[in-house]
């Protein structure tokens, strides 16, 4: 059985993409066959799975406004041993041309058909903002995770993510749901951030990762070296919560 997870957050630099290629790494160590999806056009995620935009013909954009199978835009990420859906530039302009196309919400779901069956995992890595690629995403996935850092604003933007994703399970996505809010960047030091993670627990309770992602050095030089922390340095903090919160996900 396939689980499809989108990793998503309308805020920026929540660590989102981070997220989704340490995961898919750390899923991946563990024998899962995982596939990951690059949905963001600043193609981060294609980037730090050692993936050069520059030079890429066939991406999700093909994909999306229908132009490629989806079978024909997989690359592997030899150093993370999982398979990858990238992105590039091009991406940017895909929410403009898919508004006249039917089923512009469905476009991943519908291309995901023919492949998902072959994968353990496929974790989707949205855009930071609430626009017709992440909803995409939304309408493909079985669950959410949500990661955010612990300050006061997060907790604004996070009631808005709540709020669509409860449309999109009306409107377009009946099983989507929350899968678990990821907070990541801490410093135990900030007494905010601790008040703000036991606000996150007092309200959403289980649904709260026991793992907490730190501020790690390591985890912000990996993606320079285009490989997840893991393979960067497998005993940093960084690596081993990343190890710990797939754990989690096995165990959900």
């Amino acid at each position: 059985m396939t689980k499809i997870l989108a990793i998503a957050n309308q805020k920026g630099g929540v660590g989102k993409t981070t997220t989704s290629v340490n995961l898919a790494a750390s899923l991946a160590t563990t024998g899962n066959k995982v596939l990951l999806i690059d949905l963001d056009p600043q193609a981060n995620a294609t980037m730090g799975s050692g993936i050069n935009k520059q030079t890429l013909q066939q991406t999700v954009y093909q994909v999306l406004l229908g132009e490629l199978p989806i079978e024909d835009a997989r690359v592997r990420s030899v150093q993370a041993k999982y398979d990858l859906i990238p992105a590039n530039r091009d991406l940017a302009g895909a929410e403009v041309e898919m508004v006249t196309l039917p089923q512009r919400e469905k476009r991943l779901k519908s291309a995901l058909s023919s492949i998902e069956g072959e994968f353990h995992y496929i974790i989707i890595d949205c855009p930071p903002a609430l626009n017709l690629l992440t909803l995409n995403g939304l309408c493909a996935a079985d669950a959410v995770m949500i990661p955010m850092q612990c300050e006061y604003y997060a907790l604004e933007g996070l009631s808005d993510l709540v709020n669509t994703i409860k449309k999109v399970r009306t409107n377009f996505n009946p099983k989507l749901r929350i899968e678990g809010l990821l907070r990541t960047m801490f410093d135990p030091r900030n007494i905010l951030a601790q008040q703000v993670s036991d606000q996150l627990q007092q309200h959403f309770g289980n649904k709260v990762y026991r793992t907490v992602i730190p501020r790690n050095v390591r985890l912000a030089e990996a993606p320079g070296f285009g490989i997840p922390v893991l393979y960067h340095d497998r005993q940093s903090k960084g690596a081993q919560a990343y190890l710990e919160l797939a754990k989690e996900v096995l165990n959900v």
